[in-house]
């Protein structure tokens, strides 16, 4: 039975897991397939660097900010981002031991982050936080509304991309309230900051999966033959896993938008009670798929 929720969930640092990421893992961990499941690799293959740029962009405004809730919000959300750094490093090494190029893309990854919080404003940094935030949020429901977008995915995976998932709900509004409360950002920079997030997210998968599947020893013409066959199943309107998050997405840009007024997934409950319950992240996983819509 679902757990009624606020939309504002309760930030809920959860250390040391261990999702028993390593070589055991299946190269196609999704269904055998190694378009889809190098998507997912690859969106995931920035994230340590990631977390460690969104975590010094929101630092750059901590010793500004005076409510204490806020406050303590602000180190639940770092201290959150530090512990999803840490697992998908795990999961890079995994691939790196494939013989996927995990230490170029990495590093250029880190570049670009670096890069940004030289060349552009604190300001601007944080606001480019918070619309990635806002996006990665959003995948929850990209993932994990629908049964069957995670069916067939190895269980490991899964239950480490669901917990990333529940996390980046519960922070989903500490790096806007910076941006917009301490920062002082204005509509048309976090307006400007979303769509640049936007292009990036894109570029970064695209990329990222090309280099991966030419790795794994696909041609360029089987590449191109790969990205056309799959794009539908990325942007497609209805069930694209991007596409799907359009509306949630748009909603970023209304004037009067907030964090808060988009409702968590509505498994998040299912997920809680079993985590609170067990204490164990794939038995949670479980309770969450096990609530996703048919």
């Amino acid at each position: 039975m679902n757990r009624p929720l606020s939309h504002h969930e309760t930030i809920v640092p959860r250390e040391h897991l261990d999702f028993r990421i390593d070589e055991t893992i299946p190269r196609y961990w999704f269904r055998g397939d190694a378009y889809k499941t190098r998507f997912f690799d690859a969106v995931q293959s920035g994230f340590p660097d990631g977390e460690r740029y969104f975590i010094t962009s929101v630092r750059a405004f901590r010793d500004r900010v005076e409510d204490p809730v806020m406050q303590q919000e602000v180190r639940d959300f770092m201290r959150q981002e530090g512990q999803h750094g840490l697992a998908h490093t795990r999961y890079n090494r995994m691939l790196e031991g494939q013989g996927l190029p995990m230490e170029d893309l990495i590093r250029d990854a880190k570049e670009k982050f670096d890069a940004w919080t030289r060349r552009y404003s604190p300001e601007f940094n944080v606001a480019n936080t918070a619309a990635v935030e806002h996006f990665t949020a959003t995948m929850a429901f990209a993932y994990f509304a629908k049964a069957s977008v995670m069916d067939g995915a190895e269980p490991r995976i899964k239950a480490l991309f669901a917990w990333h998932a529940i996390e980046e709900m519960e922070h989903k509004s500490v790096a806007f309230d910076v941006m917009q409360k301490v920062a002082g950002v204005g509509y048309f920079k976090r307006a400007a900051a979303m769509l640049f997030a936007m292009k990036n997210m894109i570029d970064f998968t695209y990329r990222y999966i090309d280099r991966m599947l030419a790795a794994d020893g696909f041609t360029r013409w089987q590449r191109l033959r790969l990205h056309a066959k799959n794009f539908l199943w990325i942007h497609g309107p209805r069930k694209g896993v991007y596409g799907s998050l359009t509306g949630k997405l748009l909603v970023y840009f209304r004037p009067g938008f907030h964090p808060t007024h988009e409702p968590t997934i509505h498994n998040y409950g299912n997920w809680l009670e079993a985590w609170e319950r067990t204490h164990d992240p794939f038995a949670a996983c479980d309770a969450l798929c096990a609530a996703a819509w048919r």
